[in-house]
């Protein structure tokens, strides 16, 4: 047993001795490197490229759409697939191997092989993206102190955010050169950051969790995923998913052509969004540290909120840019609030695993599910008024949702 002055995140206990950790500033480094790999780039990157691949005779627009909506889709295979890697001794070396599975799709997309060869790789993308987001913070997270606990989950996650601030401003740039030397240029940064990664991530992660103190103790074990906070917890996420759809998929549009100021403006508008998502996460998870999960995701809830609203009454260029930097802020920084808010309601590293692997499929579920809904609602209305209202409405219905959970934590009394 370790001596109590001793962190966990600088020693751990095996069967040859003791065994170096990777420093907490390290880990958190590879953390950053996963979901920026697996979600900043994976993803977001995508949607500069959409045009491109369309007017370069790639695909076709409806094929494109479906190679956009396979990403979601193996997300969400891989949040709900992840689930059994939760504590086994191979959770690090799966995380390498996504990370190498993402980085291997940049550069097979670099040719229209086939779409069938596109749609395969880009679900492997989602996948390993679906993965890495439930599995890359929770392992880091149990070697670091928590009194850093939110601040390094924001550093984990700011990855997010430098994707999407990357695909607003580099990835115009690397199009100049053309689709294929996009997609290499992708795979080229996708790689070096699996490399400084690769040495970061926890020595024994299953160690660390079968020696948690929290797992013998009769609250821990009666703790569920499946609880009522949690459950509400997960609706309640699902529903933010839906919140933050129409501005990570309409907002340039609806500036250039509903209000008519141009796509360079609308372009300018996503700038912001992605500038303010680089600093969301960190912002975010210091919040929780500092005021709780709990109360920081309700302030978030209503910002959200606001921010959609305000797109029905007004069209106030300093309001739209308020707007756009507070849901790019959000977008990524609800990821770090809503695994401290899990880690408020369960001690259970191994339970606090699986809720979180439900949750990430139940955002999956929500962002997948609007962005078919509000594509097939402004359709049918010409507007994206009823888009943003039903947005706003279901961010109200998270905070109403969340003011259903009184207690702080799902532990059963002993």
């Amino acid at each position: 047993m370790r001596p109590a002055h001793i962190p966990a995140s600088v020693l751990d206990q095996s069967a040859e001795g003791v065994t170096r950790q990777p420093s907490a500033r390290r880990m958190a480094i590879a953390g950053f490197c996963a979901s920026l790999v697996g979600i900043g780039l994976a993803r977001f990157a995508y949607t500069p490229l959409l045009p491109a691949i369309i007017q370069e005779g790639w695909f076709a627009p409806s094929q494109a759409s479906y190679l956009g909506a396979a990403n979601l889709m193996g997300y969400l295979l891989g949040a709900i697939l992840a689930g059994g890697f939760a504590h086994r001794r191979s959770t690090v070396a799966f995380l390498r191997l996504m990370m190498l599975v993402a980085t291997i799709s940049f550069f097979a997309c670099a040719w229209p092989v086939s779409f069938v060869w596109f749609f395969v790789w880009r679900l492997l993308a989602g996948i390993s993206g679906g993965a890495l987001m439930v599995l890359a913070a929770p392992v880091i997270l149990r070697h670091v102190d928590a009194r850093q606990a939110g601040m390094i989950t924001g550093a984990i996650f700011t990855g997010i955010g430098v994707g999407i601030a990357i695909s607003g401003t580099l990835m115009p740039l690397l199009l100049q050169d053309g689709l294929t030397a996009s997609w290499l240029g992708l795979g080229a940064v996708a790689l070096l950051l699996t490399l400084i990664a690769w040495q970061g991530w926890p020595t024994d992660d299953a160690a660390a969790t079968t020696a948690s103190p929290t797992l013998s103790s009769p609250s821990a074990r009666s703790q569920s995923a499946r609880s009522r906070p949690v459950v509400i917890f997960s609706l309640q996420y699902g529903l933010n998913a839906v919140g933050l759809v129409p501005h990570m998929i309409f907002l340039v549009d609806f500036i250039a052509r509903s209000l008519g100021r141009g796509v360079e403006i609308g372009a300018t508008y996503w700038v912001l969004f992605g500038l303010s998502a680089m600093l969301g996460p960190i912002l975010a998870g210091r919040a929780a540290d500092r005021y709780g999960a709990q109360a920081t995701l309700r302030v978030a809830y209503v910002l959200q909120g606001l921010a959609v609203a305000v797109l029905l009454i007004t069209d106030n260029p300093i309001s739209l840019g308020i707007s756009a930097c507070v849901m790019g802020a959000l977008t990524p920084g609800v990821v770090p609030l809503a695994l401290a808010r899990l880690k408020e309601l369960l001690h259970d590293p191994r339970v606090r695993h699986r809720a979180w692997s439900g949750a990430t499929a139940t955002f999956a579920v929500g962002q997948a599910a609007a962005a078919y809904g509000f594509t097939v609602l402004l359709a049918q209305s010409g507007s994206y008024r009823p888009v943003f209202a039903v947005a706003a409405i279901s961010l109200v219905v998270a905070f109403v949702l969340d003011l259903m959970v009184r207690s702080r934590s799902c532990v059963s009394p002993s």
